[in-house]
């Protein structure tokens, strides 16, 4: 199988895409990104992302404003550049927001995977790397989590949104056996690249742990809220994996080597630390990092948020050869650098270097 050199990465000026394009680069891929700006800063000049991801890596990046559910445009795209391979990010995806929009959800999420699908047969290109997520599990019924756990209980309209991209994907893989897939299971990303200059900018009103919490830090919001303070924890608070984004980022580069190599069909794979904290945990942790002081606010769970949940991620170390490289305290110490690098997050009037709609 040849190897895969140019990548098509949806979302890719988002949170996850950006730091994943950098990883891209430097293991020499050639990367044209799309977007539509639902989760990421930019406009039709392009992204700040994108252009400090040029300017971590020193390569250029092909950029596209583009929709999913606009299939002409990415047919256009396809017809324009041989790609080998796809790396799908572009989703909408906060849980609250789901619960209140269920329509928006399935049509975004479910009506942009089915265009892409059907562009990338059409111009022959069965290889793709998905992003999913462990809301896929629901309410756990063991932890760590395996691969093997089962799916389908879900406590959200985003986590149902990838549960049935994955059984699509399923049923596509084994009706063509030219498809060649790897989903990859997120936990929860945090964190930021090292450098400070890409990390997470939430364009919509947030409540993302990280984020909120360092805009506490900043000043910039009075109190963090944390949702629930009674569950069966040994704090009372949420547990979860908290995985840096530069983790995250690897293990695509990781899944790629083993789509060239190998045909598989489908596969799907944890990405996690294998480590369960607490949201108290985490405060006391980016305190302790940060020499900051994060007043609390306690207010009654969110609807489709879980207990707790963690990752069993030996298969992808097994199967993939990727491992986490950072810890908990790095995450925080990351995420704070970009921060207070960019206290007010990307600029919001671009002016890039990333080539636009195939031109400089």
């Amino acid at each position: 199988m040849p190897k895969l050199k140019t990548i098509l990465v949806t979302g890719g000026a988002g949170y996850i895409g950006s730091h994943c394009v950098v990883d891209l680069l430097e293991a020499g891929h050639d990367v044209i990104a799309i977007d539509n700006f639902a989760n990421a800063v930019g406009d039709e000049d392009g992204s700040p992302a994108l252009r400090r991801a040029e300017e971590i890596t020193g390569k250029t990046i092909v950029f596209y404003k583009a929709d999913l559910l606009d299939k002409p445009q990415i047919n256009d795209i396809f017809d324009k550049h041989k790609i080998d391979c796809v790396i799908h990010f572009a989703a909408l995806k906060a849980v609250g927001e789901s619960m209140q929009q269920p329509l928006l959800y399935y049509q975004n999420n479910l009506l942009g995977m089915l265009n892409l699908l059907e562009i990338m047969r059409a111009h022959d290109c069965y290889q793709m790397v998905f992003s999913s997520s462990c809301t896929v599990y629901g309410e756990p019924e063991f932890v760590p989590i395996t691969e093997n756990h089962p799916t389908g209980s879900i406590t959200n309209v985003y986590g149902r949104t990838k549960y049935f991209i994955e059984e699509m994907l399923k049923d596509l893989s084994a009706a063509d056996k030219k498809w060649n897939i790897i989903a990859l299971r997120y936990f929860n990303p945090v964190g930021a690249h090292p450098s400070g200059l890409i990390g997470e900018d939430p364009t919509k009103e947030f409540t993302n742990l990280m984020p909120f919490m360092a805009q506490v830090a900043l000043g910039k919001k009075p109190v963090l809220t944390v949702f629930g303070n009674d569950y069966n924890t040994p704090d009372g608070t949420g547990v979860r994996d908290y995985i840096h984004v530069m983790d995250l980022a690897s293990g695509h580069v990781a899944a790629l080597n083993l789509l060239a190599g190998n045909h598989i069909g489908l596969k799907v794979y944890n990405l996690g630390t294998g480590k369960g904290v607490s949201v108290k945990e985490l405060v006391d942790i980016f305190e302790s990092v940060t020499g900051t002081k994060i007043p609390l606010k306690y207010v009654d769970r969110r609807l489709g948020d879980i207990t707790a949940l963690w990752a069993d991620a030996s298969l992808a170390k097994e199967e993939l050869g990727w491992s986490t490289r950072y810890s908990i305290e790095e995450m925080c110490t990351d995420f704070w650098r970009w921060q207070t690098m960019n206290p007010d997050g990307y600029p919001k009037k671009n002016k890039t270097t990333v080539i636009v709609n195939g031109k400089s």
